[in-house]
This record gives C-alpha cells, structure tokens and sequence, in this order.
C-alpha cells in the first residue's frame, strides 16, 4: 500500500498539532461558559476538523439523522478512536467510554471536558451507576452513543453485545438507531490498519493514520428502533443483528 511522503507527514502533524493547541483553548475557556448548544456545535466543528487533518474521509449510507436529532441513544460496532470523531462530526453525541480513556495524554483531557460518561469496566456494579447517568441524560434530550462489543476490534467481525447500558433507553423510552462502522481500502476489503486493537497503542495507531494516503470510514445508520417493551437483551440482539448484516451481508 502506497505511503505519504514525510513531507506530507510533517504538514499534517503540524496542522493536528496547532488544532489540538485550538481544541484545549476551547475546552478550558470556551466551554465552561457557552450554551448548550453552541458547546455541541463547537465540538462537532473541532472532531470535523481533527478528521480533515488526518485526511480521514467520512461517507454513509442509511437513514441518516437529522441534525435536529436528540434523546437518540446510538448503539455500534467499535474499531478505532477515530469512530466518536466520525460520528460526532455528523450528529453532536455524548459517548460512554472506559475509564482508561481519562489518563490519555491530552485527549483525555479534551474527552472528559467533551461531556463524556466514563464506565469502570472492571466493577460490574459501575454499570448500575452508568445507566442512571445515561438516563438521565437521555430524558434531557441528549443524544448518547455506546459500543456494547466492549472492547475494539479488527473490523473482521462484531463480537457479542453487552446489553447492561440499553437499560437507559428502556428507562428513558428513547429510539434506539444501529451504527455499523466499517474502515474500508480502495477495493472494499477492510483496512485493518485503521483498527485500534490488541496492544496497539494510541500514539501507534495515530501514526498510522499520518502514513495513509487517504483513511475512509463508512458509517451505516440503521433502522431506528423502540425501546419501549422490550428487553435490554433483544434490544442487543436486534441492534446487533442490524449491524451485522449491514457489515456483512
């Protein structure tokens, strides 16, 4: 697979370095005293921006939301760090990440100032405590994203879903709306470079990015589904069954 030259390297670290600098300005004077509104918006700008610096294209197909979209909890498939930066630069969310996220170096920063939920995968009562917030946030017409698979992987298959945090929707009757995230190359097959797996680690899987020529991520919005009278396990298995054929079917 054809690489960027290092020149092309350096222009693009530049350019991610000055949007960062541009993303902690925000976060620690900006945010903290906007609206609501134009705190989802600005966010929604800097992940749109950040992707452009990548030169990592974003395409869709499906029902795509409306931007005027809210009280939606998504539900995906996870394979890289940039999947919240695709999905926020179409429809502002708030994502549900695992704790270890806060102790990244600067984006854990920019992360927890973005309203992220974080859970501790590690203590199975934490999901309790997770839902409530998730919840709650729902019925204040916030839209929320999770990736029940738990963990990332490849893009070569969708691992089984956790259903513990699709209790929000159920307690808040919310839609429900199947994300499949797929990072394909030229010909279709998955580009599993893209992937944030295994023991990579985030500064790694970055510096891939920087030596592809033109990263693409394709977001396949599903059915919207109604959480109301049903069970957070056939919630799962709908929502799961929705991606997997969207990936392949």
């Amino acid at each position: 697979m054809s690489q960027t030259s290092i020149i092309v390297r350096g222009w693009r670290i530049t350019r991610i370095t000055l949007h960062v600098v541009t993303g902690i300005t925000l976060a620690a004077l900006v945010l903290p005293v906007c609206n609501r509104w134009m705190r989802l918006g600005l966010i929604q700008w800097w992940c749109k921006r950040l992707l452009h610096c990548f030169n990592l294209r974003v395409t869709t197909s499906g029902e795509l939301p409306d931007i005027r979209t809210h009280g939606v909890l998504f539900v995906a498939n996870h394979i890289s760090w940039s999947d919240i930066h695709a999905i926020n630069s179409l429809i502002p969310v708030r994502f549900v990440a695992k704790m270890e996220i806060k102790d990244w170096p600067i984006f854990g920063y920019l992360v927890r100032k973005s309203g992220t939920i974080f859970i501790n995968r590690t203590r199975n009562r934490d999901a309790a405590r997770v839902v409530n917030i998730c919840s709650h946030a729902l019925k204040l017409n916030d839209n929320l994203c999770v990736f029940p698979e738990g963990t990332t992987t490849e893009g070569l298959s969708v691992l089984p879903f956790k259903s513990s945090l699709l209790q929000a929707a159920i307690e808040a009757n919310s839609q429900i709306i199947p994300v499949a995230i797929h990072y394909p190359l030229p010909d279709g097959q998955p580009n599993l470079e893209a992937a944030y797996a295994g023991d990579t680690t985030i500064i790694a899987s970055m510096s891939t990015y920087l030596k592809m020529l033109q990263p693409t991520v394709h977001l396949h919005f599903g059915t919207p589904m109604t959480a109301s009278g049903q069970t957070r396990q056939q919630l799962a298995q709908q929502a799961h069954a929705q991606i997997h054929a969207a990936l392949f079917a």
